[in-house]
Parts: structure tokens; C-alpha cells; sequence
């Protein structure tokens, strides 16, 4: 028996490849399904199962792609309608794989099919239990997300339900069981994910708030739904495109690579108001890039925060990238459901700089050169575009919150006509803020290079006492 957890950092999300004498399955396999596809024929195996925990919020999984390149068959729990051929599982069914058997467990409170995968080995011992967003490492799935598609599910409903998915179906199980959870730390499904990718189920039920004996339903209900904030608004697009259906990674990545000239690319833009996303790092970005283009750099959260802030999920898109990431730009889009990118600058940037056109810039200075204009200029305005929860845990007094997620509200505590100096935690937010609020009309904003960190560490300026935060959203 083989069980290979496939983690992607940009998405703190998990699949898992399991394999057993021939016989292969998927759980919640990630849009680009030719990496699965290769560990079974390296294994000599086939894919039997896609199991699907929910459907998803924060990506498009990779279900409908494996099952037709493959002939696996896509298992949903209880409650599910998809609108493609799968099997809709009873609570407790069981599948063979070669000398393994998975069974299903309803887990119903993330949202209402929500279901985990208990697999027992080859001498019929229960080892392991894939728990998609029901249980993560320190936390539980938010249970919020549903609603967004059935309106009757009220957040405190599907806490409730959440709460008694724990008690009867979890923990119950056996504490030497693995865990192998669908999310990790940075994702939007859950508060304060722990950094670890596994656990076993004993320590969690030691460790995990959500677990502890003595927790009421009323007291769970009030503690997980404590510190949530709204979802990017891409989650439900997603989990329709989950629920009906999209179009072939193949197509999409075909769509995508059309390799542009400077002029056709210019021409492109005008003509079908595509959206200019350039990926490059934000710093090399602010030294010089295409008039109203947005920077969100490949090098970071790329997925998520395009989800976040491109808020029409049809949105046309023209790539501005480094040659070699071309491909991963387009697949990482699509992971989100952003299947529209048309075409990409031929040569990067420079050959845009090299034909003559006009280009544009973001000042970006350091800390130090922000202590100094700050002891001329007491009045020096600073723009803090973290979260919420990590400008209260800790920040520069007389800083102004305005957290890039909601950069619509933000933007509104922002002087258009005002220098004004904005920073995030490192340097890469803060970029994608300005870049955004330039080609809105803003063009005094100057970027701190290193953000919070560097300010901090120069011991220029005067920091908040240190909070620790009830939620990481």
C-alpha cells in the first residue's frame, strides 16, 4: 500500500494519491491531473476512484478531467448533486482498492455532502482518515461557505451539524489513526490551521480545540464562528464550476499560450479590455511595467489572491511573465476557475521596453529612507494592507488599516491627492495594492520595501504591543 500526500503551497491545499496491488484512487485531485495520471503508470496501476470530500470553494478540482482520461469513477457523499455521472455514496459505503478498502463517513457541517475517507489496510486495520475540510491540523472547516450557494444553510445550522460530525463520526475513531487533512496554514476554509500537513487523530483530540469533551454545541458554535470574514468572492463561482462542470485544463492552457507581440498584445487590450495581469517579483515589477497592468507575483499566494481581488471569474486576462512560467501562470488561474487568459507578452517586458511604448513605475524605498522623510515630515501617512487580524495583533501606531482583501472598502482611506506610504508584511501585497490603486488614478502611493518586518526591525518607530490573534483570516 502507497499513501502520497501531493501538497501545493500556493493553496495550502492537499490531494492524495493512494495505491494498492494495481489499483489507484484520488482524493481531491487539483485541476492538472497529468501529475496523478503519471504516479499510476509508474506504479503500473489504475486509477479506480476520484473521491471528492465536498465540493470545493477554494479551487477547481480535478475530478471531471481524471475521470475521463482515466475511467475512474467520481465519489461524492450523501446529499451531493452533481450535474455529471458520479456515484452518490451512502453514509458507511465501502470501495475495494486492490487489497485496501476506503469507506465513506458522512461528515455533514463544512457543507451538507461533506464526508471523510476512513481506509483500512491490506490486514483490515483502520490506519488512516482523509478528512477534506472537516478536520484540519488545530482547527475545523468554516462553516460559512455553503450558504453562499444554499441560502437556507445559516452558518450557526451548519455549526451545529459540524458539532455533531465531530462527536459521533470522529471522535469516536481510534486516537492511533493518521490524519491527513484537505488544507493547511494560509488557506480561507478554517482560522488557525496549524503549519503541520498531518497528526494523528489522539493528539488532536489533546491539542484541537474543536475536539475537547467538555465543549458544548453552544460553546463550538460560538468559537468557530468567532473572527470569520466574508470569503473571496470567487469561492461560490467555484463551487458551481465544481457542481456543472468547466472546460479541459488542455483547452484552457492551449487558449492561454497564444504568444503575443507588442503591438498585437497593446492591440489585444484595447480591443477586448482583457485585464493586464503581470506575475513577475513585486520589486522587479516596480521598476517598471505596462500602464494599468496589476501585479500579483507567481513567486507568492498567486492563486488565492487573484481570486480575492479579480472579481469577475470571466474576466479575459493578458499575461505579462517570465518565459519559463508561462504555462504555470495559465494552470495556476485555472486552479481557481480563471480559465479566460488569452494570450501572453512575447519576450516579457523588456520587449515591451525595447518597441518603445510607454511604461510606468511604483517608488519603492526602504525603511530607513521612510524613518528619515518621517523626522522631516512627522506627518508621514503609513497604509498597513495586511488582514485585519494581523494589523490588531501588532502594528506601527498611527498606522491605518486598510487590508488589501477588501481593497474596495480600502481604498477609501486612501488620499488620492496625498503622498502616502504603504506596506504590507514582506513587500508583496503591498505592490499588488499600488499597482491596483494606480490604475484607479492613485499616484502618490510609495511602496516600503521588507513592510512590517523591516520597519520593525530598524527600530525606528513605535510598535503596538503584541496580540495574539483569535483568527488568521
Amino acid at each position: 500500500m502507497k499513501i502520497e500526500q501531493i501538497y501545493t503551497g500556493c493553496l495550502a491545499q492537499g490531494a492524495y494519491y493512494i495505491e494498492s496491488n494495481g489499483e489507484a484512487a484520488v482524493i481531491d485531485p487539483l485541476r492538472e491531473v497529468n501529475p496523478y495520471i503519471q504516479k499510476a503508470e509508474n506504479d503500473k496501476a489504475r486509477i479506480k476512484y476520484v473521491f471528492e470530500t465536498h465540493f470545493h470553494a477554494d479551487f477547481v478540482s480535478g475530478h471531471l478531467d481524471l475521470a475521463k482520461e482515466t475511467g475512474a469513477k467520481i465519489v461524492y457523499g450523501p446529499t451531493a448533486k452533481p450535474h455529471f455521472e458520479a456515484i452518490v455514496a451512502t453514509d458507511g459505503q465501502e470501495f475495494g482498492i486492490g487489497n485496501i478498502r476506503i469507506k465513506l463517513l458522512h461528515t455533514p457541517g463544512h457543507t451538507m455532502e461533506s464526508s471523510c475517507f476512513l481506509l483500512s489496510d491490506e490486514n483490515g486495520n483502520e490506519t488512516t482518515i482523509f478528512t477534506g475540510d472537516t478536520l484540519f491540523i488545530g482547527d475545523v472547516g468554516r462553516p460559512d461557505l455553503a450558504q453562499k450557494v444554499i441560502p437556507d444553510l445559516t452558518p450557526e445550522k451548519l455549526a451545529g451539524h459540524l458539532y455533531d460530525s465531530l462527536r459521533n463520526k470522529i471522535m469516536p475513531l481510534p486516537d492511533h489513526l493518521i490524519v491527513y487533512p484537505a488544507h493547511g496554514a494560509g488557506s480561507a476554509c478554517g482560522k488557525n490551521m496549524s503549519k503541520e500537513n498531518t497528526d494523528t487523530l489522539g493528539h488532536q483530540k489533546a491539542t484541537n480545540y474543536a475536539l475537547q469533551k467538555d465543549l458544548s454545541k453552544d460553546q463550538f458554535i460560538k468559537e468557530v464562528l468567532n473572527g470569520l470574514v466574508p470569503p473571496p468572492s470567487y469561492f461560490p463561482l467555484n463551487v458551481l464550476m465544481n457542481i456543472n462542470g468547466y472546460d479541459s485544463i488542455t483547452d484552457v492552457i492551449k487558449r492561454g499560450t497564444q504568444a503575443l507581440s507588442p503591438a498585437a498584445f497593446e492591440a489585444a487590450a484595447n480591443e477586448t479590455g482583457a485585464l493586464i495581469l503581470d506575475t513577475r517579483t513585486a520589486q522587479v515589477f516596480a521598476k517598471g511595467f505596462i500602464p494599468n497592468s496589476i501585479n500579483i507575483g507567481i513567486d507568492g499566494s498567486f492563486a488565492p489572491w487573484v481570486g480575492t481581488l479579480i472579481t469577475d471569474i470571466k474576466q479575459e486576462i493578458l499575461i505579462v511573465a517570465d518565459k519559463e512560467n508561462i504555462e504555470e501562470v495559465i494552470t495556476r488561474l485555472a486552479r481557481v476557475g480563471y480559465d479566460n487568459a488569452i494570450g501572453y507578452l512575447d519576450g516579457g517586458f523588456e520587449s515591451w521596453e525595447k518597441s518603445g511604448k510607454q511604461i510606468d513605475t511604483i517608488i519603492s524605498i526602504t525603511a530607513e529612507e521612510l524613518a528619515d522623510r518621517n523626522q522631516k515630515h512627522p506627518s508621514v501617512q503609513l497604509i498597513d494592507v495586511r488582514k485585519k487580524s494581523e494589523f490588531d495583533s501588532e502594528h506601527i501606531e498611527g498606522a491605518v488599516n486598510a487590508p488589501l482583501d477588501f481593497i474596495n472598502d480600502s481604498m477609501t482611506k486612501v488620499d488620492k491627492y496625498k503622498t502616502e506610504y504603504v506596506h504590507c508584511a514582506g513587500g508583496y501585497r503591498s505592490i499588488i495594492f499600488i499597482s491596483i490603486l494606480k490604475a484607479r488614478g492613485y499616484e502618490n502611493l510609495v511602496d516600503i520595501k521588507g513592510g512590517f518586518k523591516a520597519i520593525k526591525e530598524s527600530g525606528k518607530f513605535n510598535i503596538t504591543d503584541y496580540v495574539y490573534p483569535n483568527t488568521l483570516l
